[in-house]
């Protein structure tokens, strides 16, 4: 992976360990399925006004948006409503990362190269060693929760991964327009009208602001901000170089919360966090190689050469036939 590209990767996981603090804000005033209804919403109305549909079968779109807005985030919003500590939860959906190996690996058999398998497993040993230290701080239930929004985000990066090269901000905002109906289908039916309503009606109070900031800040620094340069990164290289970026995230979780909400992390949890980040940071490196000669264009059915630390490959185009692509 490029230097710039890593840097990128490093701002999504800034822009994200923020997330989970701004998040518990926005849920002290919006119910969970309410709150990622209102998310969304905000990013879908300008989208279909004002944004051109990615140049792929809306049935990708349907699929992105399930499991990435849907999924992902009804589960975490519900684990972290349920009483999930803020950077408990930043850590245990960075389940996703391995999810998403073991994923890639089944269903767009990607390979593993040694640096990724070692830099990966020991990442997944610093997190486990976090999460046992700090299980006793949570219930089983939110925790459960929180994995299954894992596992949602681990499909979500699969599926964008298969869509092939399109423009990664406009794929982020289009299926933003998924999750609006189905999140509110499901905050009326559970959290009921009255809980709605009082919601709306009081969003403009004073007391409200500090939620509404909240929710503005995910609205912009993680939808637009975050899933725009994960969505390019995505499309650009395999999700396994790709994915244990997102194991970087709890690090800031547990630093932010630790400033926002008190929740001081101990010295395992410091050292943990080092290691992880070291760890993604070696497992994103590839070696240098020498000049390569020329070869043939790359043509369906092939793999393009990927980049290395100097040198970025051409863009290649990828049709159903090269990809693999499915119907949905």
């Amino acid at each position: 992976m490029l230097f710039r590209d890593r840097i990128l990767a490093l701002v999504v996981a800034v822009a994200w360990g923020l997330n989970f603090p701004a998040t518990a804000i926005a849920l002290d005033h919006w119910p969970p399925f309410l709150l990622a209804a209102v998310r969304f919403t905000l990013l879908a109305v300008p989208t279909v006004l004002f944004v051109p549909r990615p140049k792929v079968r809306f049935g990708w779109i349907l699929l992105v948006g399930a499991t990435l807005g849907v999924l992902q985030f009804a589960f975490l919003y519900l684990g972290m409503a349920a009483g999930m500590p803020t950077g408990l939860a930043s850590l245990v959906i960075q389940a996703s990362a391995p999810f998403t190996v073991v994923l890639a690996g089944v269903l767009l058999r990607e390979k593993l190269t040694a640096r990724q398998v070692v830099g990966v497993s020991v990442a997944v040993a610093a997190l486990g060693v976090i999460a046992v230290h700090r299980a006793q701080t949570a219930a089983l239930l939110p925790v459960v929760l929180v994995l299954c929004g894992a596992l949602g985000w681990a499909l979500g990066n699969v599926a964008t991964r298969r869509t092939g090269p399109v423009n990664p901000l406009h794929l982020t905002l289009w299926w933003a327009v998924v999750p609006p109906v189905p999140m509110f289908a499901l905050s009326l039916l559970v959290e009921g009208p009255a809980r709605v309503g009082q919601a709306f009606g009081t969003a403009f109070t004073a007391s409200a602001l500090p939620a509404d900031l909240g929710l503005l800040y995910i609205v912009v620094a993680g939808s637009l901000v975050g899933y725009g340069i994960w969505s390019r990164l995505l499309g650009k290289y395999p999700s396994s170089t790709v994915a244990p970026f997102s194991m970087l995230v709890p690090v800031i979780g547990v630093l932010a919360s630790w400033a926002a909400f008190g929740e001081v992390p101990d010295l395992v949890e410091v050292v943990a966090g080092a290691v992880v980040v070291a760890a993604v940071m070696w497992s994103s490196r590839t070696g240098r190689t020498a000049p390569s000669i020329p070869v043939a264009p790359v043509t369906p059915g092939t793999r393009a050469p990927e980049d290395t630390e100097d040198t970025e490959a051409p863009p290649v185009r990828r049709d159903a036939a090269g990809s693999g692509a499915v119907s949905v």
